[in-house]
């Protein structure tokens, strides 16, 4: 940038007052003819409005920056795409020399429940998978300490290779520590706990963003010799949101105030991210640690960048600055506003987002915006079929660890073997009812609510139909309105004369959600004895059990109240299980209503209806009589009409989500990362 002299380093270098976010304050955006500062109060606008050509890429050498990894520290959805995705670009572009590489933090401790340790340069994580790494480096990231201060923190620099995928590992025993602290929330485990040092998830990735733009400003100064600049970088979530704004804001502001050199601020800031909402519920909220937060980031230039970092024109009045949320730090927000791309999991997600104010939260319009002018896409999550699907080696170690099961593989050719796995399940489930040290041995984490010996109940397995649901005990996951449905249905089935269906209902989450699970086999066995004793619930996780579910379900539930993608109802598919679906999110993109599954007619967030016609939500009025409608439906299809069932089965199966398949989410991702679009 051609600047004259007169306007070089003329920045006020000035942290932001502590606590200035817990005062009334206004946010007023000075006309200026510094073009710094004339930069970043238009970056906002000129991103959302595509107004910043992409770079020209030849070849591919991306950064995956992750919080989460489904290969070492796995909590979600956005843990399976951080390894997924590299490892299948690799795979099928290595040859070309274009690579993904996966940048994420070196946790290390014990939660209780994820254990991570590094002993003689092995690192082995929460997934109990081992990696050898060398150590390449060790930066210095300033980052406010507790005392106030502006203080400089050692973190190491580790690589290593995992199934032909380079991960770069950054430690520090800090802020990647997850031993608890005292005061963690329960509801907090994995990366996500207040550790023993009294940090908390978002300063955590607060500072893990941090640490990545001082590895990229290293490498760009030739400081890293074995490793090369990336000429593209996904953000995967909120975690690494502040991303954009250390690329964009900081260099641009540091350059003004005559701290960094024009060259490597060009280097830098040209680099584009492509930011991966998964849910935007969740966007790193920090009001306690605002004015800490972003002083960590921005140093001295903090007051400069704040000041001006104008968002783009809304209706919302609490979006009024890019970096913090009504008066809170909000660390999602700086990439919504200043990505080079968004994108979501799935297009229907996409649209919920952009339309309804309950999906989009804050971010609604900014991202209508964005969705207006070709910059946020939707994609879906894929996966690697060969690792969900009925694997012969998993089922041989599902088999050893229950002794006493003959589980079996099949596919869409072969449901022979889907029904031996019900027989095998009904036995499985009844054993555990009757024999408490077995349950102990199998499932001892996992807590259950008078299991029930239905072994010598059911007469016929293969016209009973086993009804699952063992996704997180969490509120978006709807286990009330499968409750409610489920409740519904005892009461019409009270006098049929077919076999009654299998309820098998839990997971790790909120204890509460088990709670009404016991109260509502207690009511339906009130109601309908035959139907009661069929219920299990249970609290917990074990992923033999858990596999074996799927092995045996017919039907899957998914009642979600909102579902950005959802790996579930895949693995379920994967396994012939058919999902019995909310149509919101991903669902509607992954689930062919009556053709590998069902969905839904109509879906509501509140009282507003966002899927489905008019009439239809004028009969059916909520969520609970619509999923009760459906799954009476799917219930319908299994007793009357078994081939129809069976053919529903197979498309289900013969369904494939891998990422590599022909014009899957590979292929977008790779056309996404290499010009900027589709």
């Amino acid at each position: 940038m051609n600047i004259p002299d007169q306007q070089k380093g003329c920045c006020a270098l000035k942290f932001l007052a502590k606590e200035f976010n817990k005062k009334k304050f206004n946010i007023n955006y000075v006309v200026t003819t510094n073009p710094y500062i004339q930069e970043i109060q238009n970056l906002a606008k000129n991103q959302c409005l595509s107004k910043n050509p992409w770079p020209k890429i030849n070849k591919i050498n991306g950064w995956m920056v992750s919080a989460e990894t489904a290969t070492f520290m796995k909590c979600g959805g956005l843990g399976m795409i951080a390894s997924e995705l590299p490892e299948a670009f690799n795979r099928a572009y290595s040859s070309r020399g274009e690579f993904l590489t996966v940048v994420t933090p070196l946790y290390l401790g014990n939660t209780g429940k994820k254990k991570a340790e590094f002993a003689d340069g092995v690192y082995c994580g929460a997934e109990h998978k081992k990696i050898k790494l060398k150590l390449l480096k060790t930066l210095e990231v300033p980052f406010f300490a507790d005392k106030g201060s502006l203080s400089k923190n050692m973190v190491d620099v580790y690589v290593g290779d995992f199934q032909g995928c380079k991960y770069v590992f950054l430690a520090n025993e800090r802020f990647f520590c997850i031993d608890p602290h005292p005061e963690n929330p329960p509801a907090q485990g994995g990366c996500y706990v207040k550790n023993k040092y009294a940090v908390d998830e978002v300063e955590r990735f607060a500072f893990f963003s941090k640490a990545v733009y001082v590895l990229v400003k290293d490498i760009a100064e030739n400081k890293i010799a074995e490793m090369s600049l990336p000429n593209v970088v996904v953000a995967n979530d909120w975690h690494s949101g502040a991303l954009s704004g250390l690329f964009k804001y900081f260099t641009v502001a540091q350059e003004c105030a005559g701290i960094m050199k024009s060259d490597l601020v060009e280097k830098i800031k040209q680099i584009p991210v492509v930011h991966i909402a998964h849910h935007l519920g969740y966007q790193g909220w920090d009001y306690n640690n605002t004015a800490k937060i972003l002083n960590s980031l921005y140093e001295q230039t903090a007051t400069t960048v704040f000041k001006n970092a104008k968002p783009i024109k809304n209706s919302n009045p609490r979006a009024t600055n890019t970096l913090i949320v009504h008066d809170c730090y909000n660390q999602a927000s700086c990439n919504f506003h200043l990505a080079d791309r968004v994108v979501t999991v799935s297009k229907n997600y996409l649209e919920e987002v952009s339309k309804e104010l309950g999906f989009g939260f804050d971010f609604r319009d900014i991202l209508k915006i964005r969705k207006d002018h070709r910059n946020f896409y939707g994609i879906v999550n894929g996966y690697e079929k060969n690792l969900i699907s009925p694997n012969a080696d998993k089922i041989a170690a599902v088999n050893k660890y229950f002794e006493d099961t003959n589980f079996v593989t099949f596919d869409e050719n072969n449901l022979e073997g889907k029904l031996h796995n019900k027989f095998e399940f009904i036995k499985l489930i009844s054993k555990i009812a009757v024999d408490n040290e077995f349950k102990n041995k199998v499932i001892p984490l996992v807590d259950i609510y008078k299991f029930e010996d239905i072994s010598k109940v059911i007469k016929d397995p293969a016209k009973t139909p086993i009804v699952c649901a063992t996704s997180r005990l969490a509120e978006q996951k709807g286990y009330d309105i499968a409750a409610q449905a489920i409740l519904n249905i005892s009461k019409k089935y009270k006098d049929i004369k077919r076999e009654h269906p299998v309820f098998v209902l839990g997971g790790a989450g909120d204890v509460s959600y088990f709670e009404m699970l016991a109260k509502l086999k207690k009511k339906v066995s009130e109601i309908n004895p035959e139907i009661g004793r069929r219920i299990f619930v249970f609290h917990g996780y074990k992923d033999e059990f858990a596999y074996a579910i799927q092995l045996a379900a017919d039907l899957y539930m998914m009642p979600c109240r909102f579902e950005p993608c959802g790996l579930t109802q895949m693995e379920a598919m994967a396994k012939g299980a058919l999902p019995v679906a909310m149509s919101t999110g991903g669902l509607v993109d992954t689930i062919d209503d009556g053709i590998d599954g069902f969905r839904t007619d109509v879906f509501f967030t509140g009282n507003r209806r966002v899927y489905g016609n008019n009439l239809t939500a004028q009969r059916l009025k909520n969520n609970e009589n619509a999923y009760t409608e459906t799954l009476d439906k799917a219930l319908f299809v299994f007793y009357t009409a078994p081939k129809v069932f069976a053919t529903m089965q197979k498309n289900a199966l013969s369904k494939d989500f891998s990422w590599d398949v022909d014009g899957g989410s590979l292929s977008k991702y790779y056309n996404l990362l290499s010009t900027g679009r589709l």
